[in-house]
């Protein structure tokens, strides 16, 4: 299934993109897409049973602003360095194990929303990545089998950055990493059964146009399922929490001087395959 959230900023309802990608309204089934419907199997089942009825209602997408297609977010655990172009690109080695950091939950705006660009920065940069969502709580899971029965669904997740503010202002990445508007999610919470191989997935970000980065998930340094077990050693995860799994080649950091970070006017346009689309324009703080 294709879940999202739709409406304004803070009063999205819940709807359903079905096969033949007509929108439909899932108010009257479900309050909102979050973590408690994740793990409620019988709530999904009904999604589904309506949804394979035609019984939902459907929605007029024109003008409907798409919002984030999870709310009430836990934590978003993100994952450094875990694409093999990408280490190659900055000079860093590949590391020894998952680079860990996090993103607040507050970064989360729709798809489509601005992206604001921070007062002071000029290096913000762009990342597309794929967004593995939480279905299942999971502590110390033993095999990445197991780790992959927890997971509900996978999304387009730009995790966007301030290279100065992460690299050259002292401490950890969070400073460079948790400004307003910086992880735009969506269009879809897409279920897992929908993605049956997560490292087959094509990743692609255009920035006024030009392709700036073309990969594949099988690049991945740590694949999904190993990313989800090792993240569960360290911390619990719970239903409707987030993981970035990483990005690959083609950020602005990794390009010749002058390096083309973004400003305010430019626009952003990303996709993974099978996952949607996101369109962001920038403007200043």
């Amino acid at each position: 299934m294709k879940l999202l959230r739709v409406g304004t900023a803070g009063a999205e309802r819940p709807a359903l993109l079905d096969a033949e990608g007509t929108l439909r309204d899932l108010s009257g089934l479900v309050p909102d897409i979050d973590g408690p419907l994740l793990a409620d199997d019988a709530a999904l089942g009904r999604i589904r049973a309506a949804a394979a009825s035609g019984e939902l209602p459907e929605l007029d997408p024109d003008g409907l602003r798409i919002g984030p297609p999870l709310a009430r977010i836990g934590k978003i655990v993100c994952i450094g360095l875990n694409y093999h172009d990408h280490a190659r690109e900055t000079g860093a080695q590949p590391p020894a194990e998952p680079v860990i950091f996090f993103k607040a939950s507050d970064t989360v705006v729709g798809p489509h929303d601005t992206v604001l660009v921070p007062r002071g920065s000029t290096k913000t940069d762009w990342e597309v990545e794929l967004a593995v969502v939480i279905g299942r709580t999971a502590r110390y899971l033993e095999s990445e089998q197991e780790a992959l029965a927890h997971v509900a669904g996978y999304a387009v997740a730009h995790d966007v950055s301030e290279r100065e503010f992460q690299i050259e202002r002292g401490g950890t990445w969070d400073k460079g990493k948790n400004c307003e508007t910086f992880n735009p999610l969506g269009p879809w919470l897409v279920t897992a059964d929908e993605v049956p191989d997560p490292q087959g997935l094509s990743l692609k970000l255009w920035v006024n146009g030009e392709l700036k980065q073309d990969g594949t998930t099988a690049e991945q340094i740590f694949p999904v399922a190993e990313v989800v077990r090792y993240v569960s050693r360290f911390m619990t995860l719970y239903p409707g929490d987030v993981i970035n799994t990483g990005t690959p080649a083609g950020v602005a950091l990794g390009q010749p001087d002058p390096k083309p970070y973004l400003r305010a006017g430019d626009v952003v346009e990303l996709e993974i395959e099978g996952l949607g689309r996101q369109r962001q324009e920038l403007k200043d703080a």
